[in-house]
């Protein structure tokens, strides 16, 4: 049997890691929404063998047990009990290392296809808490959905509150950020937090004017720090006519939003004059908060 899945982008509207577990583990609170910029994943099953098989249309992602929809895969299957062999194809449009959570996405969409041909009934919880054990992004991917994201990344709040259409502008500069190698820089006695009270009180109330200014990301001084070039793209951002910008993850990915198709145009035919790996997308589900 054959599904296919489409795994969408994940952006950070807020990010704040509040302490660091005693295993070296990071604490998450953060607000995060799916862009329409997404991998179209093909995942089929046959009793032709029993290999796992990844193919892709990147030229740089890892098709062994590196890749996270390899391993998302691997797991389902062990703790499904099956012994199926799965053929999995990505369709890559989500651009690698860029801190859209990519390659998370991927993954959920392999346990979301799985348990549709298998006929698993897993309800999101549970495709979420399977998540984690792959990747802190994984369990968003599974919903998909404007959300709140605590503990490690399995506690996973949809919003009740609907955002607005919001038309959001994404570039990615020319260069490759190593997530553990960020996270690495994190200083917790000296980390300004961003205010996640006052974010999500005006998100709730429909108060968007406010909620943009109250959007963050702990790490996008350190990623900035390192690469001045994310930090003068954001700049750049405001002065084309961003409502808010801000890196997303751990970079170097920066995105703009507004709720101006022309404004968004404008800022889009600017940025990709001299970011070409850049996109003008929407947000997705967001009319499925409840």
């Amino acid at each position: 049997m054959e599904v296919l899945e489409q795994a969408y982008a994940k952006l950070n509207i807020s990010l704040d890691t509040p302490f660091l577990h005693a295993n070296g583990e990071q604490e998450w609170d953060m607000l995060m929404v799916a862009i329409d910029l997404a991998d179209t994943v093909t995942i089929r099953t046959t009793t032709d063998h029993q290999e796992i098989v990844v193919e892709s249309t990147s030229g740089v992602l890892p098709l062994n047990e590196k890749n996270l929809a390899y391993q998302a895969a691997r797991l389902m299957r062990e703790i499904a009990g099956k012994t199926d062999g799965i053929e999995i194809h990505i369709m890559k449009r989500v651009p690698v290392a860029a801190g859209l959570g990519g390659g998370s996405s991927d993954a959920a969409a392999v346990l979301r296809g799985l348990n549709r041909i298998w006929q698993l009934n897993y309800t999101e919880e549970k495709l979420a808490v399977i998540g984690l054990k792959i990747d802190a992004d994984v369990p968003f991917c599974v919903y998909s959905r404007p959300a709140r994201v605590r503990g490690r990344g399995e506690i996973v709040e949809p919003l009740k509150q609907a955002l607005p259409p919001l038309w959001v502008i994404v570039a990615k500069p020319g260069i490759s950020v190593s997530t553990p190698k960020i996270l690495k820089m994190v200083n917790y006695n000296t980390m300004q937090h961003g205010n996640m009270a006052a974010l999500m009180t005006a998100v709730n109330q429909a108060d968007f004017q406010t909620a943009y200014r109250q959007m963050f990301n702990v790490l996008e001084s350190i990623t900035g720090g390192k690469y001045p070039e994310i930090l003068k793209l954001k700049q750049k951002m405001y002065e084309f006519g961003a409502e808010a910008a801000q890196m997303s993850g751990t970079g170097p990915t920066v995105f703009a939003v507004t709720e101006k198709a022309s404004r968004a145009k404008r800022i889009y035919n600017a940025v990709s004059g001299f970011v070409p790996e850049s996109y003008l997308v929407r947000l997705v589900n967001s009319e499925k908060c409840r």
